[in-house]
């Protein structure tokens, strides 16, 4: 029987952006990168049994010298391209479908969402290294270590400690096409420059996968007008306008609240369609814009087709006492 298997992504740029320099989002530097990787190595031990961890290759080296400075044998690195972009997460994550068990991510939404893109149905544990998370948990990495043991081994049924979370697909009408995790929206610029969203006022409209209260950026807009758990079916759709006289308060950005006017929200049923009509805009995906589209359609829709995203709190409970 093949030995149970971890693999490990972090993505060195996560959390680095220019929402750090204006706003109060937390810093994650690679050093700190670096030790959360360790410290999943070391939360390994909790199971008696052996447990594989293969680390994914990156443009900052970390999972390279965390396995180079391990006394594990156990330890190996991925044999795959690295170019310093979101397509190495992709990389991994499409390797990682055929070798893993279970994988542990250290980044935000897009990390999250580039390797959910690849990983098929291995259970993916999310852990928040990025500046504007939605899906990621803010949880220490010697926890994510233990969690992704107990679900690898199967000592915790990984059926029973993980959900399915929805994505939001966009169709551009030239042919071209992405997909988010939490969010895609439209917004009012006309050209990509800075990636990060810094004004809530840009936000043309979009649908989400989830929306509530506490989240930042547009589920949170998206969750002062109705409640959307991850794991609820569909999604909401909004159009937004900051003209319009119905305004709803919401974290926009890490340290900021503000009232965005909202001209109309609706729900969404899986593969049911927002579409907007395109002057000039940008498409952005988890919060990051992505797509420069001037006349054109944009077609966006919830999607069933996510990545099976491990519960930390329901490990913990169903792992077993001694």
């Amino acid at each position: 029987m093949a030995t149970p298997t971890v693999g490990v992504v972090v993505n060195p740029a996560a959390g680095r952006d220019v929402r750090r320099l204006i706003g109060s989002a937390s810093v994650s530097d690679n050093y700190g990168k670096r030790r959360a990787a360790e410290s999943v190595l070391a939360g390994l031990d909790i199971v008696d049994d052996p447990v594989d961890v293969v680390l994914a290759p990156d443009s900052g080296r970390i999972g390279q010298q965390t396995a180079d400075e391990t006394d594990r044998s156990n330890v190996t690195v991925l044999d795959v391209d690295v170019e310093g972009s979101g397509a190495d997460t992709r990389r991994a994550g499409s390797a990682f479908r055929e070798l893993a068990d279970a994988v542990v991510v250290f980044g935000g939404d897009g990390t999250t969402r580039d390797l959910a893109i690849e990983i098929g149905d291995v259970p993916v544990l999310a852990v928040s290294t990025g500046t504007n998370n939605v899906v990621p948990t803010m949880i220490d990495g010697t926890v994510a270590g233990a969690a992704a043991a107990f679900v690898a081994t199967g000592v915790v049924d990984a059926d029973a400690v993980t959900d399915r979370h929805a994505m939001v697909a966009a169709d551009v009408s030239d042919g071209r096409s992405v997909r988010g995790l939490a969010t895609v929206s439209i917004v009012d610029r006309s050209f990509i420059g800075t990636r990060a969203i810094l004004d809530p006022d840009e936000f043309l409209g979009g649908v989400v996968s989830r929306a509530s209260r506490g989240e930042i950026g547009l589920s949170g807009i998206a969750g002062a007008c109705t409640q959307l758990a991850p794991t609820d079916p569909g999604g909401v759709g909004l159009e937004l306008d900051p003209d319009t006289d119905r305004t709803v308060p919401a974290i926009t950005t890490p340290g900021d609240v503000k009232h965005v006017g909202v001209a109309s929200w609706s729900r969404l049923d899986f593969d049911e369609p927002r579409t907007f009509d395109i002057d000039d805009a940008v498409v952005s995906v988890d919060g990051e814009r992505e797509l420069e589209v001037s006349n054109e359609d944009v077609s966006i829709r919830p999607v069933a087709s996510g990545p099976q995203l491990v519960d930390f709190e329901a490990v913990f409970e169903q792992a077993p006492t001694h």
